[in-house]
């Protein structure tokens, strides 16, 4: 039998989202200004992973790197500026289809695919996976397939909402209820705290490098933080 993470329901939910997902003040554009700290975070983890110029305009030549959940490609096609020969790879043939469209209108060639990680072969150098593993159907068996195609001293970088009343609040009470995100995109009982990621981590042979928080203040708006309460990111490599 064939493993699979996808929920059909979410990738329903998200296929919704994709004509307007480049919309800077659409219905995703709380992904939009999560993106530039996601992308702050793992610019300072490939420089410290493979000792890189942090001037460097392109870090990631000659690397390989798989986006997983990977929607529209609002994180693929910096990875590809960034230099890597990039894969993005996720469950709504929508966001697929726009994610195609929007890269080849930007000149850049990334190879997006509709489908499961459990599905994909080969092995890459850099892994991505933010906000997705509070979606998936089994998140032990997801951080394997994850393990199982990261390549020998790759990096493995990704982020999810903590398991705490403050997300909770944060997140679904007042984002979604507010309509700031998309209602329905949250399930509190899919959350996972730090600890429970670091064991999934461990049980699929690999450890973890680094956390950091992404918090939330009215004057800075979402930033890099020690506060893991909201929302956080993970590094890894092979153990």
């Amino acid at each position: 039998m064939v493993q699979t993470s996808i929920l059909p329901e979410e990738a329903e939910r998200f296929g919704r989202l994709a004509t307007d997902w480049w919309v800077p003040d659409g219905r995703s554009a709380m992904l939009h200004k999560l993106n530039p700290v996601r992308l702050k975070y793992l610019r300072d983890q490939i420089d410290q992973h493979w000792q890189c110029d942090e001037c460097s305009r392109r870090p990631l030549e000659g690397k390989t790197a798989l986006d997983v959940g990977c929607g529209a490609g609002l994180l693929a096609e910096p990875l590809a500026r960034l230099g890597a020969t990039v894969t993005g790879i996720d469950a709504s043939p929508e966001v697929i289809e726009v994610a195609w469209e929007h890269a080849r209108r930007q000149g850049l060639e990334i190879d997006y695919r509709g489908g499961d990680v459990h599905e994909l072969e080969g092995q890459f150098d850099l892994i991505t996976a933010m906000e997705v593993i509070e979606h998936v159907s089994d998140p032990a068996s997801f951080v394997k397939a994850l393990a199982e195609r990261l390549a020998p001293g790759g990096l493995l970088v990704m982020s999810t909402p903590n398991a705490t009343g403050w997300s909770r609040l944060l997140m679904i009470a007042i984002g979604e209820g507010l309509g700031q995100i998309p209602r329905g995109t949250h399930d509190f009982e899919r959350f996972i705290g730090p600890e429970r990621i670091k064991q999934l981590l461990a049980d699929a042979g690999l450890k973890c490098l680094d956390t950091e928080g992404i918090a939330w203040s009215p004057r800075r708006g979402l930033h890099l933080s020690e506060d893991l309460r909201l929302n956080y990111l993970v590094a890894a490599a092979r153990a």
